[in-house]
């Protein structure tokens, strides 16, 4: 195997697959960047065994052949290295590396050892707008539940959805005492022509390494405006410019919250955003440690109230000037996981809905960016 490339690519594409490389007592080639060289250019490629990150990058093949290297030495060297050509070169089971005056041999482990990156031969493939999937991930991943007691709530819930003859994407998180929803358009054209809901739960450390990856090609202004997404029985696939992203989906069912969505509320209240933050935060400097509750009281034709009260450090209250419709009615919640819904509507205002104080309390935003739902959970009394 011998290749050049320029230093720039050579980076950009280690950067993207050397993040997932582990190191494993039992499997030291999970440490390893496979390298092989092809027509056109060269292709990298690591894994973990649960996903695997692929990438296709420029360059100039003198000879075909494969080798694996340490992948986060080879990433961090190639980054320090001036944005020259880089030559590499397979012999002696090395990699010798040359870049200007630099000089480098890099110990490696024979490809053989490399473990299988399976293929998904689907007919189920979806293509979606980067920049929508981009920010509705942002808006539901921080909700997944953080421990994996609970399998099939770990991941990300991805739901197409054949709706009214378009197709609709609802992605969904939730750690039991919150939960949030997104639902993006996905035109029937661009996808699989299905007839039932297709549901997987993808982990969501797969979910943050797209999310990650995608940031790296965020700058530039020549990049592909969708994205591919590919199904089968139980991986998934995101392709997107040259990379490709595979992951084992859960197993299990994903809980039905959809029950925990009334179809009528006693109580509702529309309230500007900023101004709601800030009561917030600034409440929730007296909340009780360790259980971060604050008061919300709603009284019709009068104000939205918010409370907390500490008796080691004192109380606080504040009142917003907001439109309240229906009964007089409370909830009692945790400040974190409140803001966490505010901060992820989109529009000026907050609409909150609820049917009393023992039930949940749901945010959404108001006008046409009614897409988004945001549910938690009161702290019982």
């Amino acid at each position: 195997m011998k290749f050049s490339c320029t230093q720039e690519n050579l980076r950009q594409g280690l950067s993207i697959v050397s993040h997932i490389a582990n190191k494993s007592v039992n499997l030291p080639i999970l440490e390893n960047v496979l390298i092989r060289t092809e027509e056109g250019g060269l292709k990298m490629m690591t894994t973990n065994l649960e996903m695997a990150v692929t990438c296709a990058i420029r360059g100039k093949v003198e000879e075909k052949g494969e080798f694996t290297v340490p992948s986060r030495l080879f990433s961090d060297y190639v980054a320090l290295l001036s944005k020259e050509r880089v030559d590499a070169e397979h012999k002696d089971n090395c990699l010798a590396v040359s870049c200007g005056t630099y000089q480098t041999r890099l110990n490696g482990i024979n490809a053989s050892e490399f473990p299988l990156i399976p293929s998904i031969d689907s007919q189920q493939k979806f293509t979606i707008k980067v920049s929508d999937l981009r920010k509705a991930i942002g808006q539901v991943l921080f909700a997944v539940a953080s421990n994996e007691s609970r399998p099939e709530i770990s991941g990300v819930l991805f739901k197409f959805l054949p709706l009214d003859g378009r197709l609709r994407l609802v992605l969904a998180a939730t750690d039991s005492y919150r939960l949030a929803e997104k639902i993006l358009a996905v035109d029937k054209g661009d996808g699989a022509d299905i007839d039932e809901p297709l549901t997987v739960i993808v982990p969501s450390r797969a979910v943050s390494e797209l999310v990650r990856i995608l940031g790296v090609f965020r700058d530039a202004v020549d990049n592909p405006e969708n994205m591919e997404i590919v199904i089968s029985d139980n991986q998934i696939l995101f392709s997107y410019n040259q990379v490709e992203l595979i992951s084992r989906t859960i197993e299990g069912r994903y809980p039905d919250y959809r029950q925990l969505v009334p179809s009528s509320f006693e109580t509702e209240i529309t309230v500007p955003k900023e101004e709601l933050l800030r009561a917030v935060k600034a409440t929730s400097l007296f909340s009780r440690s360790g259980l971060n509750d604050i008061n919300l009281k709603f009284t019709p034709g009068a104000s939205v109230k918010i409370t907390a009260n500490n008796p080691q450090t004192g109380e606080h209250s504040v009142e917003l000037d907001g439109t309240v419709q229906g009964k007089e009615n409370g909830n009692t919640v945790n400040f974190k996981y409140f803001i966490d819904g505010v901060n992820n509507i989109e529009s000026g205002d907050v609409r909150i809905q609820m049917i009393d104080g023992m039930s949940p309390c749901l945010l959404r935003p108001t006008g046409d960016e009614a897409d988004y739902l945001y549910i938690v959970m009161p702290i019982r009394q």
